[in-house]
């Protein structure tokens, strides 16, 4: 290896590359990166999600240039981008489509207390979308593959004469192909032979020497000998081609389907008939064509004098018709044409609007794209009936912990009362001489606090990830009591489930600790890889977040603006 490469070193350093140099290159294609265009909403309804009695959408996010933005706030020109009329978003559970919604019209509402003439409450505020919502289409009808009547067999090329089929086809050489063959190779002999003779008789006769009458005679005669000699090769050298054309016109004239070129007939009309110029004839009798005559209507190019080019530039100049400097596309308020109903055909009727937070409120994610992508389902489906269990059960003492956790420092320590006057010490108690003593009976544990609705799924985030559970519950009460709480877990390497998110509030102070309510798991980069939406619900206003969690540790990616 040592003599190789002193050499190769050698030779490098003699034509001037530097030795710390990389000596090889690039080998593979690298693709542009892809330019992603994605906007993520919440898609809201009452009652059946097909016919539902009020709707409504509300942006999040839109993913461009790299980065997250607020959707609601987006290129608002007034509308935001995310919001514009035409656009059709996908409702998705967990990365699969359930329907599609097409906007119709956006809204900006404000928020007028709870109370109001119209009905609306301190959540309606902000930007929301409204439209249609279309199930998707029904999947296509595959043909059933049937088993063909006739199956397929492997024949040899070399057919049994026995079995051979009369009808089927089969390649063979013509009969005359070879007697066709022979007789060319026999008309070309004759030829090669014959165009050596003239040769040889032309190169070989010495030139005549000058003599008396007596030898002049003889050298015409010679001559005229010669001549003759000439034309009998000459003559012998045509019959080869002619027996050669023979073979060919009989090899060729055998063949009924081969095709036959012919010359097209010249036109007989003379040139006076046809008002066209005779035809021209050059030196070796060829025609050229005819030459037509000058058409009045026949479009000519003509070059423009300096005179005429300055009249159709002042022209031009003065022409009533003006360009505008910029394009009409650029005027947000400028008018659009749809297909369907017109904007001022669609009414609150066609379109009732959701207001507030109803307690039937369903949600779920709309994801908007400008390019079809595959489908990704994100859900992580059990095991078994018992593997649901166990993790439930697991879920359940984590939240009851947290619960437990969040009451004791909810349970502020009370101020100290006034010192009062020291009590007189009551009487003892007389003992008992008896000396058996009965142990007394520990108490039972309290029951384990109930949860009442309860709410566990399962995920895998990312191809190859681990599963991530999202659990829950509340309890009973009102006000202080009636207390929320969220459990977020993943799955480590060693099979143990480790919380990431823990997130315990009441119904008296989410101001202070928003309610974590789950939408649902969506993928709002196109990377594959999906995060969790949350809804941070609290008393008057709620905000929309994006939680990454990985390694049993979440990130929060992204939040909106209070929606009040």
């Amino acid at each position: 290896m040592r003599r190789i490469l002193i050499p190769a070193l050698t030779t490098l350093a003699g034509i001037g590359l530097p030795l710390s140099a990389p000596l090889w290159g690039q080998m593979h294609k690298v693709a542009a990166p892809e330019e992603v265009v994605r906007a993520v909403g919440v898609y809201e309804w009452t009652g059946d999600r097909a016919k539902p009695t009020a709707s409504r959408l509300i942006p999040v996010t839109i993913f461009i240039d790299g980065k997250l933005e607020d959707a609601g706030e987006y290129l608002a020109r007034p509308v935001p981008m995310a919001l514009d009329t035409g656009t059709l978003y996908e409702v998705d559970r967990a990365g699969v489509p359930q329907g599609i919604v097409d906007l119709r019209y956006a809204s900006h509402l404000v928020a007028s207390g709870s109370g109001a003439a119209d009905g609306s409450t301190d959540f309606d505020d902000g930007w929301f979308g409204y439209g249609t919502y279309a199930p998707p289409p029904p999947p296509k009808k595959t043909v059933a593959l049937k088993e063909s009547k006739r199956p397929s067999q492997i024949e040899s090329s070399k057919p049994d004469t026995a079995k051979a089929d009369p009808d089927r086809p089969s390649f063979s050489r013509r009969p005359d192909s070879a007697s066709a063959a022979d007789k060319t190779q026999q008309a070309t002999a004759p030829q090669s032979a014959s165009q050596t003779t003239p040769q040889t008789a032309s190169a070989g006769p010495a030139p005549a020497k000058p003599a008396d009458s007596g030898a002049a005679g003889t050298g015409s005669s010679s001559t005229a000998g010669s001549s003759s000699k000439t034309t009998d090769a000459s003559t012998t050298q045509t019959d080869p081609s002619t027996t050669q054309t023979d073979a060919s016109t009989a090899q060729t004239s055998d063949d009924p389907d081969r095709p036959h070129l012919i010359r097209k007939p010249e036109p007989t009309t003379t040139a006076q008939d046809s008002g066209a110029s005779p035809q021209t004839t050059t030196g070796t009798g060829t025609s050229t064509g005819t030459v037509p005559a000058d058409d009045p209507d026949r479009p000519t190019l003509k070059k423009r004098s300096p005179e005429e080019a300055k009249t159709a530039k002042r022209e031009a100049s003065e022409s009533s018709a003006t360009g505008l400097a910029t394009s009409l596309n650029d005027d947000p308020n400028r008018p659009t044409l749809h297909r369907g109903k017109g904007q001022q055909a669609i009414t609150e009727a066609e379109f009732p609007k959701l207001k507030g937070v109803p307690s039937n409120l369903h949600q779920a994610v709309a994801v908007s794209d400008a390019k079809t992508r595959p489908m990704h389902d994100f859900t992580r489906p059990w095991a078994d009936d018992t593997e649901k269990a166990t993790i439930l059960a697991k879920l359940q003492d984590m939240a009851r912990a947290q619960i437990a956790i969040y009451r004791s420092k909810a349970a502020a320590t009370p101020a100290p009362a006034p010192k009062a006057a020291p009590a007189k010490p009551a009487p003892a108690k007389p003992t008992p001489n008896s000396k058996l003593r009965r142990p007394k009976k520990a108490a039972p544990p309290p029951p384990p606090e109930p949860l009442l609705d309860e709410e566990l799924k399962g995920f895998t985030l990312s191809y190859g990830g681990a599963a991530t559970y999202v659990y829950t519950a509340h309890t009973d009460g009102a006000g202080a009591t009636l207390i929320y709480v969220t459990v977020v877990a993943q799955m480590d390497a060693l099979g143990t489930l480790e919380p990431a998110i823990q997130s315990v509030t009441d119904a008296a102070h989410l101001d202070r600790t928003p309610w974590l309510r789950l939408v649902d798991v969506v993928d709002a980069e196109a990377s594959n890889r999906a995060s969790l939406l949350f809804e941070l619900r609290e008393s008057a206003s709620r905000q929309f977040a994006l939680y990454r969690v990985i390694a049993a540790r979440s990130e929060q990616t992204f939040l909106t603006g209070t929606t009040q």
